[in-house]
């Protein structure tokens, strides 16, 4: 028995370490350029905006919008890492090999998300540093920040495996993270607080699951939040089922991995 742990837990380790390993050869695209683009909102809308509007919640406005944009950056590159790392074994045709192997579906999730989240949560971790250097921040939460970081890096990570199973060309591949995610993360109180809007709109703002994620991780820096922290953990822990679930269910049916 003990044997057959100590094989799965290689067979893990060999799909994470080749995951791993492909993220330092694309060094830039996978680190260096979201860093970079990120350091630039810091510029402009620290800068730009923040000149014009001091506070929010007691926050100042460069400080405020810190959580939104790691979080803006860590959906997208979750969601890149999670799908990207699936869907090239089945562009390449060796996803065969993989199903074929003496490894079970749960080990191969563990794997492939467990890389994505990794290389989302090491993204994630440099913007705040990043961050540091240009407002000060304050952590007042620093367990709660890092396990809102490692659940919504890991959640995200799982729809990406869903989506890359899902997708049947790179333009799907790419579709849902600029036509849905992108847009509901902007909307979703990245740069401004949902109460800073007229009453239908805050009201319609609540209907986007991006605003539960954003708040909590939020609040973990500063204590302020649009919702309740215990509401913002039950939407990521809700979201996070939800997706283990369909996860099941892919490797129950086979559904597009099989034929």
């Amino acid at each position: 028995m003990s044997e057959w742990i100590a094989f799965n837990r290689h067979s893990i380790w060999a799909i994470y370490k080749f995951e791993m390993a492909r993220a330092w050869r694309t060094l830039t695209q996978s680190i260096v350029t979201p860093v970079i683009t990120t350091s630039l909102y810091f510029v402009v809308f620290g800068s730009a905006i923040g000149s014009r509007m001091k506070e929010i919640d007691g926050v100042p406005y460069g400080a405020f919008i810190v959580p939104g944009l790691i979080m803006l950056s860590l959906f997208t590159q979750s969601i890149f890492n999670g799908s990207f790392g699936i869907y090239f074994p089945k562009f390449v045709g060796t996803i065969y090999e993989l199903l074929s192997a003496p490894i079970s579906y749960l080990e191969i999730v563990i794997a492939y998300v467990g890389a994505a989240a990794t290389k989302s949560i090491i993204l994630g971790l440099l913007i705040l540093i990043t961050a540091s250097f240009f407002v000060p921040i304050k952590i007042l939460h620093p367990g709660f920040m890092i396990a809102f970081l490692v659940l919504i890096a890991t959640t995200f990570s799982l729809f990406g495996f869903i989506l890359g199973v899902w997708a049947q060309g790179f333009e799907q591949l790419q579709m849902i993270p600029m036509l849905i995610i992108t847009p509901l993360t902007f909307l979703g109180g990245s740069f401004y607080s949902i109460d800073m809007l007229p009453a239908p709109w805050r009201t319609i703002a609540l209907f986007n699951p991006v605003v539960y994620l954003i708040s909590g991780f939020r609040w973990s820096f500063y204590e302020t939040a649009d919702v309740a922290v215990e509401i913002s953990l039950a939407a990521t822990l809700g979201f996070f089922l939800a997706c283990l679930l369909v996860v099941s269910w892919i490797f129950k049916t086979g559904y597009r991995l099989k034929s």
